[in-house]
């Protein structure tokens, strides 16, 4: 099976360490872990924008009188509220 060397400073392997500790892993299945954890977040997001676009059509037809956040007066999103 493939495997990786990484480096780290002694502060951030530090703190590598510490949260393998945290979740009760060893320092090798906690970085396992970590890059399949991504990998699958990347995943479930690509999904999730796919869906939202193939339903966009809908959406708008349904509620015609809703605006995207990006277009509404000063473009404001969720942090404009």
């Amino acid at each position: 099976m493939p495997s990786l060397n990484v480096s780290f400073t002694d502060e951030e392997l530090e703190g590598v360490r510490a949260a393998a500790a945290a979740e009760g892993k060893s320092l090798k299945q906690y970085l396992h872990d970590l890059g399949v954890r991504e990998m699958h977040r990347k995943r479930f997001v690509a999904g999730a924008g796919a869906w939202a676009d193939r339903l966009r059509a809908e959406f708008d037809e349904a509620f015609p009188d809703e605006v995207p956040p990006a277009e509404r007066a000063g473009g404001g999103g969720a942090a404009a509220a």
